[in-house]
């Protein structure tokens, strides 16, 4: 199993249209310690020729185009290496992307059912697509592996899949939905190559980090989670808005996730979805010395991992 991280960055990328933080400011500048990055979306393949795409960000033509194994294929016409999309929540930063993939090439989508009725009723991505090529919608059940299917004709792709519950959030475009019945609005998924046995959990939105949550990443070879803030009032102080990360629904790393991921004994621990205001991002800074230090990842476009 092949892992591409197409985009590491949080809902808005780095830089950011409208921020000036220090991170954004100086990526602008051309500082040679942070690094441009697109919004949260993962590549990820069995055989190297078919490719799934989990979350699909409004930067997946930026991706596409960065990375070679993801153009068409072939002498002529259209094509495309994709075989499938995964969603693991709706928000606009991992699904809204589906609309800039819609020209023709036939492909599923899936999603928890939470997921796919949002993105049918609230926010009409799932009929839109219908008008322009077959995209069947695959439920994918909580707690129950399956296994993904490559293209429309259901062929097996040498990936299974499991999601798990790891919290429950309400999008801004979902009306009359409390977060405590919002069962399968935020998951995780346990990525598993068949032929191989090798296994990736993929989080990027952490709440906390829950039983289902560790049970998945017991034995894995490979762990990418959320790294959205540094610490728990980072939204508060640099003005993002007026609730903490917590609150917003995003384990801080300090202080939170860093102490549990580093003492893990996984092979490949990555952090992934990082907001731009994150100071963990700048290469020099005394954050990232201490993500450094335990032995985790601060993901970057273009990472590859081979499992």
């Amino acid at each position: 199993m092949r892992v591409r991280i197409l985009g590491s960055a949080a809902g808005g990328g780095l830089p950011q249209w409208n921020c000036r933080c220090p991170n954004c400011s100086g990526v602008r500048a051309g500082s040679s310690e942070i690094s441009a990055r697109t919004q949260s979306s993962l590549a990820i393949t069995a055989d190297g020729a078919r490719w799934f795409l989990f979350n699909v960000s409004p930067d997946i033509r930026q991706q596409i185009h960065a990375t070679p194994e993801l153009t068409p294929p072939g002498g002529g016409g259209r094509a495309t290496a994709i075989a499938g999309c995964v969603l693991t929540d709706a928000e606009l930063d991992h699904m809204s992307g589906l609309l800039l993939i819609r020209e023709g090439c036939s492909f599923p989508v899936v999603s928890t059912r939470l997921v796919r009725e949002w993105l049918t009723e609230h926010f009409p991505v799932a009929p839109v697509l219908s008008h322009f090529a077959p995209r069947p919608w695959i439920d994918l059940p909580l707690d129950d592996s399956i296994e993904m299917p490559a293209g429309v004709d259901g062929t097996p792709s040498g990936l299974r899949l499991r999601a798990f519950e790891v919290g429950r959030d309400v999008p801004r475009f979902v009306v009359g939905t409390e977060a405590a019945d919002a069962v399968g609005s935020v998951i995780g998924l346990e990525i598993s190559d068949v032929a191989r046995g090798t296994r990736l959990v993929y989080a990027p939105g952490v709440p906390t980090v829950n039983d289902a949550l560790r049970e998945a990443a017991d034995g894995a070879d490979a762990l990418m989670m959320d790294g959205t803030f540094w610490s728990d009032e980072e939204p508060r102080a640099t003005g993002i808005t007026d609730i903490t990360a917590r609150e917003m629904g995003h384990l801080p790393v300090d202080g939170g996730s860093l102490s549990w991921i580093g003492g893990l004994p996984i092979r490949h621990r990555v952090y992934v979805h990082i907001n731009n205001t994150n100071p963990m991002l700048n290469d020099s800074s005394p954050e990232r010395r201490r993500v450094d230090a335990a032995g985790v990842r601060v993901g970057a476009d273009g990472d590859v991992f081979d499992l």
